[in-house]
């Protein structure tokens, strides 16, 4: 758990009482397999050409999202990230990535050609 000021940046006051605010960020549980429903996609936008293929729609913890994201890459023998619960996987493994998460009992689509 993260503790973050509520006003968003330095805080400066001339009381020597003032205590700035904070609150706690609470992280999403992750869903089940079965209840997550993934999109995977080829995509080449802002990537200078490059196909990477993205698996969208993770709802769950940043640890849980690295853990696939790492399998995913393991699997595919590639590299790869993951930010803002997307995981993008350099290369297209669509077919690959839709089996191995099928197989884990993921809802899967495939969006796009």
């Amino acid at each position: 758990m993260s503790r973050k000021n509520r006003k968003g940046g330095i805080v400066f006051s001339t009381n020597p009482d003032f205590e700035p605010e904070y609150y706690d960020e609470d992280e999403i549980e992750t869903l089940p397999p079965n209840e997550q429903n993934l999109k995977v996609l080829l995509d080449r936008k802002q990537r200078k050409g490059k196909v990477v293929t993205l698996i969208e729609g993770f709802i769950g913890t940043t640890d849980d999202l690295k853990d696939l994201e790492k399998k995913l890459k393991n699997l595919c023998g590639t590299g790869g990230s993951s930010k803002n619960n997307k995981i993008i996987i350099q290369g297209d493994h669509r077919e690959k990535i839709m089996a191995y998460l099928q197989s884990n009992e993921y809802k899967v689509k495939r969006v796009g050609g």
